[in-house]
């Protein structure tokens, strides 16, 4: 494929919706319905640019795949972002237009809470559509998923720690958390409680003392936390922070952690695991917030039950794909790829390209 839509390659469908009157400015990509719609939250987001937003949401899209086949669920990959400064842009008209926008697609893409949404806001986009994921409790919705991110994440930590040092027990590792978000906070809590030893960093310097005040974690720079001396970095921010000058700079055994793209490049894989290091593959840990919204769209209902046990499965699968890695001497990223690629070949061609009539 050449041309414009070159980027694109790979992705089912991808649509741009403006609306002048709210200020809406979104970009909508649907990479695949073979497991059953597109599902992904919608990033708001002061992108320089609306090929800067592109970028984004297409690799993001195509991750979301893979996190939904590598979990076992029955939806496909999609991402949505609006380009806008969520602290100055946020209104009600500019939300319930992208709820349109969404209802316009009819089904094939659901979206939910991601990076500067929350579920009050999926509230008013559910106000124009029923593909509509993540609201508050009063108004129908499963709430926030950071936490259950979080779970998940820490589920799939502790099979790291099992399989790197014989024991699942974190009391003692020293954790490094680069980004004290929804995700990072709740991460750092469930650490503490534990034992574990924290150094945190963000770049809402508030946020990070706040963590450090109720945990007892050492804060350090932004531009300084993956190089930290620890047993574990755990990316919880913004995508592409593992580079090709930060992963020579690591310092850890293991890296884990909830943050959308960690690498800038996929060819990182192997740098990592040149130096020794375990890098858990992001979309298997951090399938957490999609396995809480995806049930919502369950014929029966949400059940919370249903969703904590999947949440702890994140932990067998991780298990599964370390131990797979280190028998077939591949990286944990190239057998996450396969367990997910084969699951969409076999179970996607049943269902072929997802309509929204189609029942569950």
């Amino acid at each position: 494929m050449s041309g414009p839509f070159a980027r694109a390659q790979g992705h089912e469908q991808v649509v741009y919706g403006n609306d002048p009157d709210s200020g809406l400015r979104c970009i909508i990509a649907v990479h695949s319905t073979q497991l059953g719609p597109g599902m992904g939250g919608v990033r708001f987001h002061p992108y320089p640019d609306e090929e800067a937003a592109l970028v984004d949401v297409l690799r993001l899209s195509r991750a979301m795949t893979y996190k939904a086949a590598a979990a076992g669920l029955d939806v496909g990959g999609g991402k949505a972002c609006i380009i806008g400064d969520p602290a100055t842009d946020r209104t009600e008209p500019l939300l319930r237009a992208y709820g349109r926008f969404v209802a316009s697609l009819g089904g094939r893409y659901v979206t939910a809470c991601d990076v500067g949404t929350k579920p009050v806001d999926l509230d008013l986009v559910g106000r124009e559509t029923r593909w509509a994921t993540g609201g508050t409790p009063a108004e129908g919705g499963s709430g926030d998923s950071g936490v259950s991110t979080a779970v998940g994440l820490h589920a799939g930590l502790r099979a790291c720690a099992a399989h790197v040092w014989g024991s699942p027990e974190l009391t003692g590792r020293h954790v490094a958390v680069q980004g004290v978000g929804k995700v990072g906070r709740a991460l750092c809590e469930r650490l503490h409680a534990e034992g574990a030893r924290l150094t945190v960093a963000d770049t809402d310097a508030e946020a990070a003392a706040e963590v450090a005040e109720r945990t007892g974690a050492q804060v350090v720079a932004p531009e300084r936390i993956h190089a930290v001396d620890c047993d574990v970095l755990s990316p919880n921010a913004l995508g592409a922070t593992l580079t090709e000058r930060t992963v020579a700079e690591l310092d850890c055994q293991v890296v884990a952690g909830g943050a959308n793209n960690q690498l800038a490049d996929e060819s990182l894989v192997d740098a990592i695991a040149d130096r020794g290091i375990v890098f858990a593959p992001d979309y298997l840990l951090n399938a957490g917030g999609l396995i809480q919204v995806a049930d919502e769209l369950h014929p029966d209902g949400p059940d919370p039950q249903r969703v904590a046990g999947r949440l702890q499965a994140i932990g067998e699968r991780t298990a599964e794909v370390l131990v797979t890695a280190e028998r077939e001497r591949t990286t944990p990223w190239e057998a996450a790829t396969r367990v997910a690629e084969r699951r969409i070949a076999a179970v996607g061609r049943l269902r072929g390209l997802w309509l929204p009539t189609q029942q569950r």
